[in-house]
């Protein structure tokens, strides 16, 4: 099976790229472009959240190891974090299987 990753993580080379450099609030939470621990409250975790979720193009839609593959790159629990990418709205799944972002911010 071949899996296609979102552009923004393969263009970069490095999975880790995909938190780039965090703002000044995630900078405990992030170290070498991986995620150490998911922020308790819920602003600051929703900031990380919306980082992770740029790695998805709007309106593209991703197959479950796809999104697993990029979320690998960022931490070692990712399930986890595609859990919370899911209940936060930033990415949503069908009974397929398929995700696609469905929030945060776009780049414009």
């Amino acid at each position: 099976m071949v899996v296609h990753l979102p552009r923004t993580a393969v263009h970069t080379g490095r999975m880790g790229d995909v938190l780039g450099d965090p703002p000044d609030q995630l900078r405990g939470f992030v170290r070498d472009g991986r995620i150490v621990v998911m922020p308790a409250r819920r602003n600051r975790r929703r900031m990380l959240l919306e980082q992770v979720a740029w790695a998805f193009e709007p309106g593209r839609q991703y197959p479950e190891a796809a999104v697993d593959a990029v979320l690998k790159g960022v931490v070692d629990d990712h399930c986890t974090l595609r859990r919370h990418l899911i209940d936060e709205d930033f990415l949503t799944r069908n009974t397929s299987g398929v995700y696609w972002r469905s929030g945060g911010a776009v780049h414009v």
